[in-house]
């Protein structure tokens, strides 16, 4: 009985979780919407994650997902995304807010927080995770775009530590992406 209500209550959590990150989502994609020069788009590429401090051994994954740019001034646009991020055993959705810095026509900076859910986490791992993105996008055409990030995770996300140690999500995203 105890393990059912348990059961129960992880479930109804999760189901929380997922609200509110779509709600952070629907929130920047339609609050920024309304601007000048807005532009929808669609991306998907290879990460290559680690639970390490150093990137010895990633694992190899992939991640699929729709953003939307919008052009605050010449200087500066922001691009929220929600992306599926499945790696080895693991399947999260993140949705990183990312401040894009054009510096020179056709190459931008990227930088900003990025907040994740893990859909599948065990009974030792939390499944919020937190992290910032720093990376750099590059215009092919006026439509498709290459960009690549590092996503440092900062939530240590061991429920419990007694050993000292700690699993931070890390990892690199290459990808490419379509503008419409």
């Amino acid at each position: 009985m105890k393990n059912s209500i348990f059961l129960c209550l992880i479930k109804t959590n999760k189901q929380k979780m997922i609200r509110i990150i779509v709600a952070i989502a629907a929130v920047c994609t339609f609050g920024f919407a309304n601007a000048q020069d807005t532009k929808f788009g669609v991306k998907a590429g290879g990460d290559f994650t680690s639970p390490k401090i150093m990137i010895n051994d990633p694992d190899t994954g992939f991640y699929v997902g729709g953003f939307v740019d919008v052009a605050i001034s010449k200087k500066l646009h922001i691009q929220p995304e929600v992306l599926y991020v499945s790696v080895k055993n693991l399947s999260l959705v993140q949705v990183p807010v990312l401040a894009r810095f054009p510096i020179v026509e056709d190459f931008s900076l990227l930088a900003g927080p990025d907040f994740g859910y893990i859909l599948n986490a065990g009974t030792d791992i939390k499944s919020f995770n937190f992290g910032l993105d720093f990376g750099a996008s590059f215009d092919v055409s006026d439509d498709f775009f290459m960009d690549a990030k590092y996503n440092m995770g900062l939530t240590d996300l061991l429920k419990t530590n007694d050993s000292g140690s700690s699993f931070k999500l890390r990892g690199i995203f290459f990808g490419l992406g379509y503008k419409f």
